[in-house]
């Protein structure tokens, strides 16, 4: 197989200034007290790739202008709207009086399944995904609408949080 790849000149992609201005998705997606700014960064990316309405970073979460968001970001801290709140609560809090469900990204027992989720074209979602180690807090789930799990099937019981966003905003935003 022949295939040249594609020149970014050629992917016709939108500047930052564009961006800010053009439709979100109805998505936000919040970070409960993720330590490591690389993941804070690549989260930068994906909520950029799906047209994220905001990101928000809470408690410890890095936020720029920092050279190791900026690293994992490349650029995207630039194009997405992002705000900072000492406890995820506030944000919690926040995004419920704007009208979005409120879903933790969380193994609980009643937690629905990725795959299973038919999320509504008319309502909002904020999807919350937690610390590198201890998860999205309890508080947080508790004031959370529902839970979603990503199936996995390996032996690991979890996955790397920039990984996570990218996977849920993918598949919500194929299936809005």
């Amino acid at each position: 197989m022949s295939d040249r790849k594609l020149l970014n000149i050629e992917l016709g992609r939108m500047s930052a200034e564009e961006y800010k201005k053009a439709p979100k998705s109805g998505l936000a997606v919040v970070l409960d007290n993720v330590r490591s700014a690389h993941n804070v960064g690549s989260a930068f990316r994906s909520c950029d790739a799906f047209k994220v309405d905001r990101l928000y970073l809470c408690g410890i979460c890095a936020t720029p202008p920092s050279a190791e968001i900026h690293k994992s970001a490349i650029g995207a801290e630039f194009s997405v709207d992002w705000v900072h709140h000492q406890d995820t609560m506030d944000a919690v809090k926040e995004l419920k009086s704007q009208g979005y469900t409120i879903i933790s990204v969380e193994q609980t027992i009643n937690a629905v399944s990725l795959d299973a989720f038919s999320p509504s074209p008319d309502k909002k979602y904020a999807v919350i995904f937690g610390n590198e180690v201890s998860g999205v807090s309890q508080e947080v789930v508790d004031a959370s609408d529902f839970a979603l799990e990503i199936p996995q099937y390996g032996t690991k019981h979890s996955l790397n949080v920039s990984v996570s966003v990218g996977i849920v905003l993918w598949a919500l935003h194929r299936k809005i």
